[in-house]
Order: structure tokens, then C-alpha cells, then sequence
């Protein structure tokens, strides 16, 4: 006997293309906000070392190397549509920080460099829609490591 509580596959409506125009959506903003804030970095003398390393644990989104030059700085890129950066700012919570540090200390260790001076920025960009250019705001020092990582901070 059928279960008449279950849509059949038949009757349902699809959606997997709505969800993926969506993604596709999320995917490019995310970009071009990450491309954005990589140009920040640049203009306010940081070299930006990589981009979008990830494992299957986690990402860090850039990895820069601080004016000083004695400073590597994991990036974290927040970005929002609307006016309101500090939001996106206020998105990377603790267990975001947590998975940031662990991904920061498995790059790390991967690359022989644990004795590095390690900091943790956040840039919040806000890109309403009528704005060209975004609004940065730019968090150093945003958070200590966390977790099994602040052995290494």
C-alpha cells in the first residue's frame, strides 16, 4: 500500500534548477566579493599569497602576508547585497572561527611553517545593488585562534 502522505515523484514539482540558478548566484557574488577584497589587500600594501585553499574539512579564503612582512594573516570574506557590512562581519561566529583555525593549522602543518606569526582578519564587504564599488570594513586581529589551534597563535 502507498504511502499518501509522500509526494510522488511524478506529481511533485522540480526544483532542482531554481536551486541551481541560486547557487550559481551565491557562487559569482562570492567571487567577485573575494576578487574585491583581494584588491583592498593589494592597495593597502598586504601580498596576497593564495586564494580559496581548501581541504575537505574546510577554506580559507585568502592568505595574505601583512605590510610588516613578518605577519601571515588568514583572511576570512564575508559579503552581503545589502548596505549593512557589519552583519556579514558579525556572520563569523565561533564555531566559523573554530573551523577557520583548524583549516589555518592543517595549512600549516602541511607546509612545515607552525612557528609563523598567525593572524586572523575579517573583511566585511557590503555591494548593494545601486553601489559600483563596495564598502570594506576591514577587521584586523578580528579573533584569537581557537580551539586545538591557539596552542600555535
Amino acid at each position: 500500500m502507498a504511502d499518501d502522505r509522500r509526494p510522488d515523484a511524478r506529481t511533485s514539482p522540480a526544483r532542482p534548477a531554481e536551486f541551481g540558478r541560486w547557487s550559481f548566484w551565491r557562487r559569482w557574488f562570492g567571487q567577485r566579493s573575494e576578487r574585491a577584497a583581494a584588491r583592498y589587500l593589494r592597495r593597502q600594501g598586504y601580498r596576497i599569497l593564495a586564494a580559496n585553499i581548501s581541504d575537505r574539512l574546510g577554506e580559507i579564503d585568502l592568505l595574505a602576508l601583512d605590510p610588516d612582512g613578518a605577519t601571515l594573516v588568514v583572511v576570512e570574506v564575508r559579503s552581503t547585497s545589502t548596505a549593512d557590512a557589519q552583519k556579514a562581519a558579525d556572520s563569523v561566529n565561533y564555531p566559523k572561527q573554530k573551523k577557520l583555525t583548524e583549516a589555518a593549522v592543517r595549512y600549516l602543518a602541511r607546509r612545515g611553517l607552525l612557528g609563523v606569526n598567525l593572524r586572523f582578519d575579517v573583511l566585511a564587504i557590503a555591494w548593494p545593488p545601486a553601489q559600483r564599488e563596495p564598502t570594506v570594513l576591514h577587521f584586523r586581529q578580528a579573533f584569537e585562534a581557537t580551539g586545538r589551534g591557539q596552542m600555535f597563535s
